[in-house]
């Protein structure tokens, strides 16, 4: 069984920086693609970002490209979303989540097989 652990959320001012990790264990990620997804109050979940972990190719949507960075750490077997230049619309429940088909639809949530638990991002002005 997959277990994504998120963390790093917390309060920031706009134009600040937030690093959220998600620490995986449970499998073997080689052929995974790991993702962030957010959700904002009244809001549906949307596609944030997204990595091939053996690649290293990365996708972006398409508010967050120049402004946020997904990356990811073999031996520890962790996802990081350096976010930068954060503003108020960036505010959300930020959630990980884990691929193990590979999927080319990417930024569809229902391809994604695991989630985290989700982690609070919060920006003021």
């Amino acid at each position: 069984q997959v277990q994504l652990v998120e963390s790093g959320g917390g309060l920031v001012q706009a134009g600040g920086s937030l690093r959220l990790s998600c620490a995986a264990s449970g499998r073997t990620f080689s052929r995974y693609v790991m993702g962030w997804f957010r959700q904002a109050p009244g809001k549906e979940r949307e596609f944030v970002a997204a990595i091939r972990w053996s690649s290293r190719i990365t996708y972006y949507t398409e508010s967050v490209k120049g402004r946020f960075t997904i990356s990811r750490d073999n031996a520890k077997n962790t996802v990081y979303l350096q976010m930068n230049s954060l503003e108020r619309e960036d505010t959300a429940v930020y959630y990980c989540a884990a691929d193990r088909d590979g999927s080319l639809y990417i930024s569809s949530a229902d391809v994604y097989d695991y989630w985290g638990q989700g982690t609070q991002v919060t920006v003021s002005s």
